[in-house]
């Protein structure tokens, strides 16, 4: 059975002034046990798919499951084998570790006698134990996104959503989540992860979907996403616009970033100098060229037409069309 199954799912808001399609088409699925990341930028519909698959958000068309139970029709039984970390989750401040702890196992239903037992695993699962009688308020960034983490698995969910779990962390503190993670999905637990981290979605995910302006437009393991590019990157960098301009005119099928062009070929290193003798023919002047094997960046620039870019500070602005390739 698939931990989730995601068919041609969309969400569409309105109003009296507008209409948005958050989500335009989206589906994938996920095996159990697995990590799944939804690679893509601020106001892909990356958030809106979680919040639809939890069931904070109906579905306007197509359908979803959780292990076999439909998320339109048998909410209440999604969120019994689901758990969520949300990037915004309003936790109580004042309260200290150990009694957010204590009070949602309460909450979930545990006696006294097993919420202390459960309050004192997850403290040490997601290494909080000495900060545990603290005030929530003393932590620092990477301990509130910890205490998330344990607070989502309190009631020991088979399916956990994680909502950009890294955003806003120092790489040390994202390291340490990374890990806990890992060790979440080796225990058995299926995680489905949002990230704009294209090094996140790397080290993590078992397999990716890119999601851009609402489509998914690539899936794959990281290796898979990897080869569908082929061969090798060679980049060109050049003196001048102009030469960058007369370069892109020439080779056609090169894409740009910044003042580079990016083209993917076979065999690149052998490639380079029948490059260079047409942009020297051209009088084209190249300040620099490499070759590389294709990363996850360079998917992303393929499927989407630009770079994944900003991912530190989310961006508002909308991707201004100029710098889209067509698909």
């Amino acid at each position: 059975m698939l931990a989730v199954d995601v068919k041609n799912i969309k969400k569409t808001f309105t109003s009296k002034q507008d209409t948005v399609e958050a989500v335009k088409d989206v589906s994938f699925q996920v095996e159990q046990g697995e990590i799944f990341g939804l690679l893509g930028p601020n106001g892909a519909g990356k958030s809106t798919t979680i919040l639809m698959l939890t069931t904070l958000l109906s579905i306007t068309d197509g359908s979803a499951s959780i292990l076999g139970i439909d998320v339109a029709t048998q909410d209440k039984a999604v969120r019994e084998k689901i758990g969520v970390a949300l990037q915004d989750t309003g936790i109580d401040k004042i309260l200290t570790g150990r009694e957010l702890f204590f009070t949602t196992c309460r909450l979930w239903g545990y006696s006294k006698a097993d919420s202390e037992i459960r309050t004192g695993e997850l403290l040490e699962l997601v290494g909080l134990t000495e900060a545990a009688d603290r005030r929530v308020k003393t932590y620092s960034g990477g301990m509130k996104r910890r205490l998330d983490l344990g607070l989502s698995l309190v009631h020991s969910p088979e399916i956990l959503f994680l909502d950009e779990p890294t955003t806003g962390l120092d790489p040390g503190s994202r390291r340490v989540l990374w890990d806990e993670i890992k060790r979440l999905r080796d225990s058995g637990v299926t995680i489905i992860l949002t990230t704009q981290y294209l090094e996140e979605a790397d080290e993590l995910a078992d397999r990716i979907a890119i999601i851009d302006e609402g489509l998914v437009v690539a899936e794959g393991t990281s290796d898979e996403l990897k080869a569908s590019i082929g061969g090798d990157v060679i980049t060109l960098s050049f003196t001048s616009k102009e030469d960058l301009k007369k370069a892109q005119e020439l080779f056609t099928d090169a894409v740009q970033d910044n003042d580079e062009l990016r083209i993917t070929v076979t065999d690149g290193a052998t490639k380079i100098p029948g490059y260079i003798k047409q942009l020297n023919a051209e009088g084209i002047e190249v300040s620099a060229v490499s070759a590389s094997k294709p990363t996850l960046d360079d998917v992303f620039l393929e499927v989407t037409g630009y770079r994944l870019e900003g991912a530190e500070e989310p961006v508002e602005e909308k991707k201004e069309p100029s710098r889209r390739r067509g698909r």
